[in-house]
């Protein structure tokens, strides 16, 4: 008995299932859309880039056929491939993609105006950054009048070790969510630790009940040399934490001392955004002092 043509198999799957009609309530697709579909879930649900044996049994498919798809995905920008390794990641379309959907929740769309307000006001950077496969990702950023020269675009993930952001992140979040990335950044930090890098897991567990104790994170020159950040929660209905404030300026204008100019006004605005998506704790963001229970 032979075995079946994958190359058939494909052109039979391009055809609509004429099957699926209004008797069973579906309506009728293309099937190898769905089929090479399993690949982009696999990327998105891996922690990291994946050899192709891996991600065809991740999409239970053969290696071959997987072969066949990804070459398209990397046409249309969906998938990327590491020109040493081989490794498959997710390409620059589906972030883009990611992007769009991120920016159309409506904590997102809540969040941008008010935080437009507070840059005008405090004249300081500011953004917003929200929990993606790979970590915390900036989805929104408000440049001030003296911008800071840093390198960060909408799309990157921020550290969890030694910014404000991830650090924030590894406070409020599980974490059972957060360990794998926090033990990759230890795994991978080299001989030589940035400043203020905690040095074990127990110490970076204290920077997080810190981080719970004060409702804020802040660092001063930390993942960006000369330059300070503050990173406030805000929390949905459920009390989950739904996205992250983001304030950063050069040292030499930017107030990060606890209960200054820049942080009184960024938890007035944590405090709005979580008040309107239904949060009823809203006095986390009143003062250093109060925090939501975990």
């Amino acid at each position: 008995m032979t075995a079946p043509d994958d190359s058939r198999l494909d052109d039979a799957a391009d055809r609509p299932d004429d099957n699926a009609g209004e008797d069973d309530g579906k309506r009728a697709g293309i099937q190898s859309i769905e089929v090479g579909f399993r690949l982009l879930q696999a990327l998105a649900a891996s922690p990291r880039a994946m050899m192709l044996r891996d991600l065809a049994a991740a999409a239970d498919m053969p290696p071959a056929k997987a072969h066949r798809y990804l070459v398209s995905f990397q046409r249309l920008g969906a998938v990327a491939q590491d020109a040493v390794s081989g490794r498959y990641d997710l390409g620059p379309f589906a972030l883009q993609l990611g992007l769009a959907g991120l920016n159309r929740l409506d904590p997102v769309r809540k969040a941008r105006p008010l935080l437009s307000q507070l840059r005008d006001e405090i004249d300081q950077t500011a953004g917003i950054a929200v929990w993606g496969n790979h970590g915390p990702t900036i989805v929104h950023w408000e440049e001030s009048s003296h911008p800071v020269s840093v390198s960060l675009r909408l799309g990157d993930v921020m550290p969890m070790l030694n910014s404000a952001t991830g650090r924030l992140y590894g406070a409020y979040l599980s974490r059972r969510q957060t360990l794998p990335l926090i033990e990759r950044e230890f795994a991978t930090r080299g001989a030589t630790p940035l400043p203020d890098m905690p040095a074990s897991l127990a110490d970076y567990d204290a920077i997080c009940a810190e981080v719970r104790a004060q409702g804020a994170a802040r660092t001063r020159g930390g993942v960006l040399p000369g330059i300070n950040a503050i990173s406030l929660p805000v929390f949905d209905a459920n009390g989950h934490l739904s996205m992250a404030l983001i304030v950063l300026g050069a040292q030499s204008v930017f107030d990060a001392e606890w209960g200054g100019s820049v942080d009184r006004r960024v938890r007035d605005i944590a405090r709005q955004i979580s008040s309107e998506l239904g949060y009823l704790g809203a006095s986390h963001a009143a003062g250093p002092a109060g925090h939501p229970s975990r």
